[in-house]
């Protein structure tokens, strides 16, 4: 069908009332549309299935003062791995309604990487009951736990995290790795620390012994036969202050066939207290009670190292949040972006119908289309990789489809930079000092080497020990009826007579003394007391670069956050501009001035800079959170208990 002539000013009031129509129908580039879900879930999508969670897992062992209790074996619970009930009502029209706060409980209380951490505290409480009863310290992971993808903590000069096994980092308070890379193989290095829990030994038998003879000058005939009953118990215990004490109790009774035996059977009672005290190498409590001291200082490290993995692991969620939110904003940008192509497309391809317009802008309008609805796929499928992230990190379990397919919903918006006053650089690095876990931990590392040196000096020395002991035995016994030699004896009795015989004092058996070891050269003990010091001077050089590097993290936290600042404003303005033109265009295309192409040319640039605009605040975001990290303020100012953090609940106001 052949289309009707029309006149330039008619072919230009077509145009006009076409563009007039197009703006009139477009929303506001200021408006923020919701963004729809990403993976297109049906509204009725239930919420996970409410289920009691229990209660949390007890790690800590049991105390009793049952004495049997120390002979059974403890059990540890299984993992809870069921997800904390804020997680259902967070859940409102099949998608999860996530705020900052929220995404912090939830990490407090499901995420996998604390629960990980928080092992290593009641680990730590063995080693101190380990070494209360003299036993050589084990060692703790100090490390933090980065299984969780996404969200990456780093700080300037940072290391590659989830270096070590198990996705942790190295960290002091193992025994022959140190912090940092440093050599730590003398901590607890000196002399021998004996048992301080006391041990009860005893040996109850019966033996029948035959032997036969080769004349009967000795026992008068040609098979001995010995029936032997003996009931022997001993006591040992060491003391810190190199004592040791033991007491022993013999008891034995023996029959036999031999003539020329005047007692038969005959009963034989023993008992002796010895002791032994160290007065060079091993005397005192310091060498002594070396392991516990290390231990206990172990668990200080541990504490603070799960303090340091609770600010790690918020940091990252931190980082997460924004950017889901930041993915959440760039689809909206780019579902509105293909919004208006789409439109400009329908309106050039009735413009062209009309002959007001050459085919080349169709062509046009409709490549713009296809590379904006490839744009908004790119945004939609990060959309959806940052929700899984962020449900991954948020859950301990996501067995549950329903839950795996939620859309999650972040509630918090990136706000424009606000002016703040600058707190003073001294002032930051002051508080970074103060409070950050990492300088803490070598601090604490720094007393525990000094403990080992002291153990090593101690070391050098001679043993030289005191000894003695003091005893006393006893016999008693039946005649015996075949007794050949005759002769009077006055050991006949029972077993009380023999008892009361070895602790009359009528047989005793005391001796005191010294016993000295001098080693020659003494190479063995100097190198590890040399080592000792190296291993001292090395740590010492270590927490003045950790404190100089702190510094850095501090300053450099600090400039990124104003660049990041003046990058938003910039941003800002640059959005301002483009929306400005965008308005200008389309009055000048309503006007006839104007093409649809320099139209669609001036919506693609003002979503550009919504984007860049976007981008911008998101990385501000994450300057902030960066700062708090290296100042170490990254739970005060999230209001966030560490004993929160250690029970796996959040009790903080409004949770």
């Amino acid at each position: 069908m052949k289309k009707p002539n029309m006149n330039p000013g008619s072919r230009i009031l077509a145009v006009a009332m076409l563009c007039a129509g197009a703006a009139f129908g477009q929303a506001a580039p200021n408006a923020v549309p919701p963004v729809p879900a990403p993976s297109a879930p049906a509204p009725s999508i239930p919420a996970p299935s409410s289920q009691a969670t229990p209660a949390p897992v007890r790690l800590e062992m049991p105390k009793s003062y049952n004495p049997l209790r120390a002979y059974a074996p403890e059990r540890v619970p299984d993992p809870v791995l069921a997800n904390s009930p804020r997680l259902d009502r967070l859940v409102r029209d099949g998608k999860l309604h996530l705020s900052l706060r929220d995404a912090l409980d939830l990490a407090l209380e499901n995420n996998l990487d604390l629960a990980i951490a928080r092992y290593n505290l009641p680990i730590a409480n063995t080693d101190i009951l380990r070494t209360q009863g003299g036993g050589v310290f084990r060692g703790v992971n100090t490390g933090v736990v980065q299984g969780t993808p996404g969200g990456g903590v780093g700080g300037f000069g940072s290391g590659a995290p989830g270096a070590g096994a198990g996705g942790t980092t190295g960290g002091a308070g193992g025994a022959g790795a140190g912090a940092s890379g440093l050599v730590q193989s003398t901590l607890g290095t000196g002399t021998q620390v004996s048992s301080y829990d006391p041990a009860i030994t005893g040996t109850l038998g019966i033996e029948h012994q035959t032997t036969p003879l080769s004349n009967l000058q000795i026992y008068g005939v040609p098979t001995l036969q010995l029936n032997t009953a003996q009931v022997n118990v001993s006591y040992a215990q060491s003391f810190p202050t190199g004592t040791s004490v033991s007491f022993g109790f013999d008891n034995s009774r023996q029959a036999t066939n031999s003539p020329f035996t005047n007692l038969s059977p005959v009963l034989n009672s023993l008992y002796r207290f010895s002791f032994s005290q160290e007065l060079l190498a091993g005397f005192g409590f310091g060498p002594n009670l070396r392991y516990l001291r290390i231990a206990k200082n172990d668990k200080r490290i541990s504490d603070i190292a799960f303090k340091d993995q609770v600010i790690a692991t918020v940091t990252q969620i931190e980082n997460m949040y924004w950017d889901l939110v930041s993915a959440y904003e760039q689809a909206r940008v780019n579902e509105q972006s293909l919004a208006f192509a789409q439109q400009t497309f329908g309106n050039a391809k009735k413009q062209l119908e009309l002959q007001s317009i050459p085919e080349m802008d169709v062509v046009r309008a409709e490549a713009e289309v296809s590379k904006r609805d490839q744009d908004l796929t790119v945004a939609k499928t990060n959309l959806e990789l940052q929700e899984s992230l962020m449900k991954n990190a948020l859950t301990k379990s996501l067995d549950d489809p329903l839950l795996e397919a939620m859309p999650v919903v972040p509630t918090d918006r990136m706000q424009a930079a606000a002016a703040q006053t600058a707190q003073p650089i001294q002032d930051l690095i002051a508080q970074a000092l103060q409070d950050r876990p990492e300088l803490s931990e070598l601090n604490v590392d720094l007393e525990n080497r000094q403990i080992s040196r002291r153990a090593a000096r101690n070391a050098l020395l001679p043993t030289l020990s005191l000894v003695g002991f003091y005893g006393g035995s006893g016999l008693a016994g039946q005649l015996n009826p075949v007794y050949a030699l005759g002769g009077a004896t006055t050991a006949i009795g029972g077993l009380g007579d023999s008892l009361f015989s070895s602790f009359n004092n009528s047989a005793p058996d005391y001796f005191l003394g010294l016993n000295l070891n001098v080693p020659l050269r003494n190479r063995v003990a100097k190198a590890d007391q040399y080592r000792s010091e190296l291993e001292y001077r090395q740590a010492q050089l270590r927490e003045e670069q950790l404190k100089k590097q702190i510094r850095i993290e501090v300053r450099n936290a600090q400039y990124a956050l104003e660049q990041t600042k003046a990058r938003v404003d910039a941003a800002q303005k640059a959005r301002d501009l483009a929306d400005r033109t965008f308005e200008i265009t389309k009055k000048e295309q309503s006007l006839g001035a104007g093409s649809s192409y320099q139209t669609l040319s001036a919506q693609r640039d003002l979503a550009v800079a919504e984007l860049d605009l976007v981008t911008a605040r998101t990385i501000y975001e994450k300057a902030k959170v960066e700062l708090d990290r290296a100042t170490g303020m990254t739970l005060e100012h999230n209001g966030i208990l560490i004993q929160d953090a250690i029970n796996g609940s959040a009790s903080a106001p409004g949770s």
